[in-house]
């Protein structure tokens, strides 16, 4: 993830009333049944969905993620196994380093946190790989920590219902991350459920190129619906 810089930005606007509940409301019955979701899954089976769906659609990493869970459901039996390895079960899933990388991780697990992925964020950030998106991720989706999580979904989610922008900057600023941090719901629970159900808000409805609008569940409280729908800024 690209890091934050602090050029001036246009101060946020407050969220609309209900936003929450309205938007985690809309996840509990159209959030798509994928494996790492399970409660069963393990936080080693959620960070290799991490690794694997950064710039990767979930459609293609479904396949090898059940791959790889099968073959290494542990850090360890990962660890065990030669990069090159690693590299050849990747597949085609694009930007190999990323196989590279987990790999590396999983011996700092093993080695390092007694075959456990670390629940601690601060241990999360300083595993090789894992920059300040996949650790927040993982600590939300793993461990259900409170922790704000800040992707290109989510970023766009928040520039078109609160600021009212069609997209959001090219790199995230310390704006877009101070109005993540503002949106977050109070209860912890809570704040686990809106960051997944953002992230899949973005995923499937307010998409970049053709946003399904008559699908939202915040339409009318959109502030980019209620601009007529702007185009973007550059």
């Amino acid at each position: 993830m690209s890091s934050p810089h602090t050029a001036p930005t246009a101060a946020a606007e407050p969220a609309p009333p209900g936003l929450h509940r309205a938007v985690t409301d809309w996840f509990d019955d159209a959030a798509r049944d994928l494996p790492w979701r399970d409660p069963s899954c393990s936080p080693w089976g959620v960070m290799v969905s991490e690794f694997m769906l950064q710039q990767t659609p979930v459609v293609r990493v479904l396949p090898v993620w059940r791959a790889w869970m099968q073959r290494w459901p542990r850090p360890a039996d990962l660890a065990a196994e030669s990069t090159g390895e690693a590299v050849r079960a990747w597949g085609r899933l694009g930007y190999p380093r990323r196989a590279l990388r987990l790999h590396a991780a999983a011996v700092e697990i093993t080695e390092h946190h007694g075959g456990r992925v670390p629940a601690a964020h601060e241990l999360l950030l300083a595993l090789p790989g894992v920059g300040a998106y996949t650790a927040a991720a993982i600590a939300v989706f793993a461990f259900g920590d409170r922790q704000t999580v800040v992707d290109t979904n989510i970023r766009r989610v928040h520039a078109r219902v609160v600021t009212g922008r069609a997209l959001p900057s090219r790199s995230l600023t310390a704006a877009e991350l101070r109005l993540a941090e503002e949106l977050m719901p109070a209860d912890d629970a809570l704040a686990v459920r809106w960051n997944q159900a953002v992230m899949e808000l973005g995923a499937l409805v307010c998409t970049a190129r053709s946003p399904r609008c008559e699908q939202c569940p915040v339409r009318d409280a959109c502030a980019w619906v209620a601009a007529g729908r702007p185009e973007p800024v550059e």
